[in-house]
């Protein structure tokens, strides 16, 4: 699915404006970021995160096993620690971690 603008944001700022929303402590893939904003998919939003991430708490997007890239572990799992994102064999237990927007901060959904 190709990015499309999204009531007046583009892709990126939507993809952004989203990862800022995320709680402490909870996560969303990249994949569920897609689904919420209805267009894209995990590898644009993928591509959003690697280019303009960094502004952004990047270690609350995960992939769908609950991973990011290896060059970025350490430094998330400080993160995911500090913020108790709950973590089984150092990767995100994404059935507990994962927001659900639509439900409110503290609320997590089955992905």
């Amino acid at each position: 699915m190709n990015p499309e603008p999204l009531d007046g944001l583009d892709f990126t700022e939507a993809v952004l404006s989203l990862v800022e929303e995320i709680p402490p402590g909870r996560v969303l893939t990249y994949g569920l970021i897609a689904e919420r904003l209805g267009c894209g998919g995990p590898r644009q939003v993928g591509g959003v995160m690697a280019r303009d991430g960094h502004a952004v708490p990047w270690w609350r997007v995960v992939r769908a096993d609950g991973l990011l890239p290896a060059y970025l572990m350490g430094q998330a799992q400080q993160e995911w620690s500090r913020e108790r994102t709950p973590v089984k064999r150092g990767r995100v237990d994404i059935t507990q971690a994962v927001w659900s927007p639509a439900a409110g901060p503290e609320n997590v959904s089955a992905v």
